[in-house]
């Protein structure tokens, strides 16, 4: 019994040093260490949400910050599955979809990436409240989910990787940079054409 329970012991031990965690039980431990957090929703629920959680897991959310992630849409939608004959409930989608960028020095995108989370919901038209009830607390647990997801994209990216998203929006922006002064030197150095004259009899 104690050579199990040692072995047991040593297994977890092994696999928390390889980085492994068990769903639901491993923190929201994220490498970087300061965030500035905006949305176009600047007081949505969402992002409300989200900078309370990288709070929580030890980040210094702040204005002004190196890195900052932008929530840039959000969206509510929903579709039938089933349509319910008389006293019968019908089956209804909601879908929630968040599109957040995060960018770095001078405001240049790294990266980006879209999340969507789904529920089925059965919908009683013999009892609306009760199931408008229902659908807005599935709401708030697809909301709460949105934000883990959005967690763990964060949990992958290391100062080093921002670092080297930096190096490449930098050196895509200045090859964008050169490309419209060669274009605008090109433009300038062109004699212009005059315009023909057409002589009157």
């Amino acid at each position: 019994m104690i050579k199990r329970n040692l072995l047991v012991m040593g297994l977890a031990v092994l696999l928390s040093a390889c980085g492994f965690q068990l769903r639901g039980t491993g923190t929201n431990e994220l490498t970087i260490k300061e965030l500035d957090v905006s949305a176009r929703n600047a007081y949505g629920e969402t992002v409300v949400q989200l900078r309370d959680t990288l709070k929580n897991s030890g980040v210094h959310v702040y204005t002004g910050a190196t890195y900052k992630l932008f929530l840039a849409d959000e969206k509510e939608t929903q579709r039938n599955l089933s349509y319910a004959s008389a006293g019968r409930a019908s089956d209804i989608e909601l879908i929630t979809s968040l599109t957040f960028e995060m960018q770095g020095r001078d405001h240049l995108p790294l990266m980006g990436d879209k999340i969507e989370v789904q529920k089925v919901v059965s919908h009683d038209g013999n009892n609306l409240v009760g199931s408008d009830s229902e659908m807005t607390q599935v709401r708030k647990e697809m909301r709460r989910e949105l934000v883990q997801r959005v967690m763990l994209r964060l949990q992958q990216l290391t100062p080093e990787k921002l670092e080297l998203l930096q190096q490449t929006a930098d050196n895509k922006a200045k090859a964008d940079a050169d490309a419209l002064k060669a274009a605008q030197e090109y433009e300038n150095n062109t004699p212009k054409q005059s315009p023909v004259e057409v002589p009157v009899d």
